[in-house]
């Protein structure tokens, strides 16, 4: 009987070391998994602190986010512990780290609009005085996307026109009424210029085209004039050329684009966009040259 009872030990012990190796094989074998939204601050993720200069609890993220929300429970909160733990964190933050591998652009609107601020890779810092306690969205690797301002100084009424027949269709015509020609014309953002061509009598006439990064160009057509060269860097704030009707128009107006990977897009600015299809008054109201 008692050599039945230690042999029923070994058996349980045994099966014990067995279960104890099988689970300890699984758990190291298991595909590893991006980090968990969990308040730390971990490799790969873009993190809001409550407090300047890193302090305070941790908000985590691994990708973009449009609207923050207001109001728990449904809001995106500081998770880590410390001052402002359980806050949401719209318009709460005051520091970030951003620890993943590309830039990232806070905003000081939902939606990525309004003012910003772009954080490195590895960057770490406390959020500038326009956008500290004033976030509410936030992009991974913004590139130019959503970010034009309409291509003339603010205080001007231009109407936008789109058309299904227009070539291309998602283009823009841009007429400032009673006269169009010879207003000044600015580049929608930040970039390099990468052609300043003629048509002559047909088509674009005097164009200019600017690189903005990610894929993302304007183009800037029927000009009078081309006050800029290629490879020259500009600002939102340069004055790049004036209205005319030069190449194929019929008369005075800028035809405007914005192309993602060569394709034309739908045109969209930071203080307003057209309407597809119909036309609509803009004005520039912010970042003035």
């Amino acid at each position: 009987m008692a050599r039945l009872a230690n042999w029923k030990k070994s058996v349980v012990a045994v099966a014990a070391v067995a279960l104890t190796t099988a689970g300890l094989t699984m758990a190291s074998t298991a595909p590893a998994s991006a980090a968990a939204r969990n308040g730390v601050c971990e490799s790969g993720e873009f993190c809001y602190y409550y407090n300047s200069n890193n302090q305070g609890s941790v908000s985590d993220f691994t990708s973009s986010l449009a609207n923050y929300g207001t109001t728990q429970p449904s809001c995106y909160e500081f998770k880590g512990s410390g001052n402002g733990q359980g806050l949401c964190i719209k318009n709460n933050a005051a520091s970030v780290w951003n620890r993943s591998n590309v830039t990232v652009r806070v905003y000081y609107n939902s939606n990525y609009g309004g003012a910003y601020q772009d954080f490195a890779p590895g960057a770490k810092g406390n959020l500038n005085s326009t956008l500290k306690n004033n976030n509410a969205s936030h992009q991974f690797n913004p590139g130019s996307a959503g970010q034009f301002w309409l291509p003339f100084p603010c205080g001007e009424t231009w109407e936008a026109g789109t058309r299904t027949n227009h070539s291309p269709a998602n283009a823009v015509d841009f007429n400032h009424y009673p006269e169009d020609n010879g207003w000044k014309v600015y580049a929608s953002a930040p970039g390099t210029v990468s052609k300043v061509a003629n048509t002559g009598s047909t088509s674009y006439g005097r164009y200019i085209v600017i690189d903005h990064g990610s894929g993302w160009q304007t183009l800037y057509a029927h000009l009078s004039s081309q006050d800029v060269s290629v490879g020259q860097k500009v600002t939102e704030k340069t004055m790049i050329g004036r209205v005319g009707s030069t190449g194929g128009s019929t008369g005075p107006h800028l035809h405007y684009e914005q192309k993602l990977n060569g394709a034309v897009q739908k045109v969209k600015f930071r203080d307003g966009s057209p309407v597809y299809w119909g036309k609509t008054n803009l004005q520039r109201k912010t970042n003035c040259p």
